[in-house]
C-alpha cells in the first residue's frame, strides 16, 4: 500500500463535471493498493494517519495531528503511485493490485477511516477523476510499510 499524504487547506474530486467530494482544512490521501496488501496493513494506516503530527501548533512546529485540528480527510484511489518508470518511456503498472481486489481494499480502508471517527469523502474508484487541491506548507509525505523479505 503507498499513500500519498498532502496537507490542504481545502481539496475536492470531480468525475465528469459533477462534484462528487469536497473538504476544508485536512489531509488529502492518494491511496495505492498493491497484490500483497491486506486488511492488516490498512488498519495500520487507518489507525496511524490520524494521529500523525503533521499540522502545526502556535509556533509553527508540526504538532497537531488531524484529530487535534478537527480536520477531514478526502481519500482518492490512485493505482498509479504504482507506475514503474525505470524501463522504456511508458509507466508499467503491474506492481499494483488488479482492480477487484484494490477496490475492495480500498473501500475497506475509507470505512476503516470512518471507523477511526473521522469526517471521510472519497472519489469514486476506477473512474477518471479531477482532483484540485491548496496544498498547506506544502506538506507532502509518502506512508508506506517496507515489506519483510
Amino acid at each position: 500500500m503507498r499513500i500519498v499524504l498532502q496537507r490542504v487547506r481545502e481539496a475536492r474530486v470531480t468525475v465528469e463535471g459533477e462534484e462528487l467530494a469536497r473538504i476544508g482544512r485536512g489531509l488529502l490521501l492518494l491511496v495505492a493498493i498493491g497484490p500483497q496488501d491486506t486488511e492488516e496493513d490498512l488498519q495500520f494506516w487507518a489507525r496511524k494517519v490520524p494521529d500523525l503530527r503533521v499540522f502545526p501548533d502556535q509556533g509553527g512546529k508540526f504538532d497537531r495531528s488531524l484529530r487535534d485540528v478537527h480536520g477531514e480527510v478526502l481519500c482518492v484511489s490512485q493505482f498509479t503511485l504504482y507506475g514503474d518508470c525505470l524501463h522504456g518511456r511508458r509507466p508499467d503498472f503491474t506492481q499494483a493490485a488488479p482492480p477487484e481486489k484494490a477496490a475492495e481494499l480500498y473501500e475497506l480502508f475509507v470505512r476503516l477511516l470512518r471507523a477511526e471517527g473521522l469526517p471521510v469523502q472519497s472519489g469514486r474508484f476506477g473512474a477518471r477523476m479531477e482532483v484540485a487541491l491548496v496544498n498547506d506548507g506544502p506538506v507532502t509525505l509518502i506512508l508506506e510499510r517496507p515489506r519483510a523479505q
